[in-house]
């Protein structure tokens, strides 16, 4: 007995085309949208053969279904690119975790900082992880220190989605991507002018 795989198309849909359409009335529409009226199916088989393409159900639920005259392959090629278009943009931002310790020197916190600017700058979140060994968790206010330090670093290209909280022996804070770079600007140099 051969036993034959069937590879999951995933969304794709399957439209019926030419004579696989089974209803005997169909609303046809030209290939640029244009409507040619309620025509029967044999007519409107015909007009797709003089043109050289092929008549898609592309609504088999509407009364009556919708049969577009159109080349089914470019037809095709079409719904695939929107469909990857559509799940391209639906990529949603990811959590980048970076790690901190509470007496980090200056040029290991600087590396740790290009990086999240890095992340930031391609749309990720960052979460920022100050862990404490040991007896460091009874002078907290070091973590608290770096910190703030990373967030005032990188306030021009982010905010604050979730502000400083400890989760057991870590100190948590997390970044969001700002959108709209000028504007964080302009509200750091308020901030800044308040300040002084």
């Amino acid at each position: 007995m051969i036993k034959r795989s069937k590879k999951r198309q995933g969304n794709r849909k399957f439209y019926r085309i030419n004579e696989r359409i089974f209803s005997s009335t169909l609303r046809v529409l030209e290939s640029g949208g244009k409507q040619l009226g309620i025509l029967s199916r044999q007519i409107a088989l015909n007009k797709a053969r003089e043109l050289s393409l092929d008549l898609v159900e592309i609504a088999p639920k509407a009364n009556p279904p919708v049969a577009k005259i159109i080349d089914y392959k470019k037809f095709l090629y079409q719904e695939e690119k929107k469909r990857k278009e559509e799940k391209r943009k639906s990529k949603g931002s990811e959590t980048k975790e970076l790690r901190l310790g509470p007496f980090m020197n200056d040029h290991d916190l600087m590396v740790v900082l290009r990086k999240a600017r890095e992340f930031l700058e391609a749309g990720n979140k960052v979460k920022f992880v100050v862990k404490f060994a040991g007896r460091q968790i009874t002078h907290p206010e070091f973590g608290e220190k770096i910190l703030e330090r990373s967030i005032g670093s990188l306030s021009d290209v982010s905010k604050i989605e979730q502000g400083k909280h400890f989760e057991g022996r870590q100190l948590i804070t997390i970044l969001s991507p700002e959108r709209r770079k000028e504007n964080a600007k302009e509200k750091n140099k308020k901030i800044d002018k308040k300040e002084i």
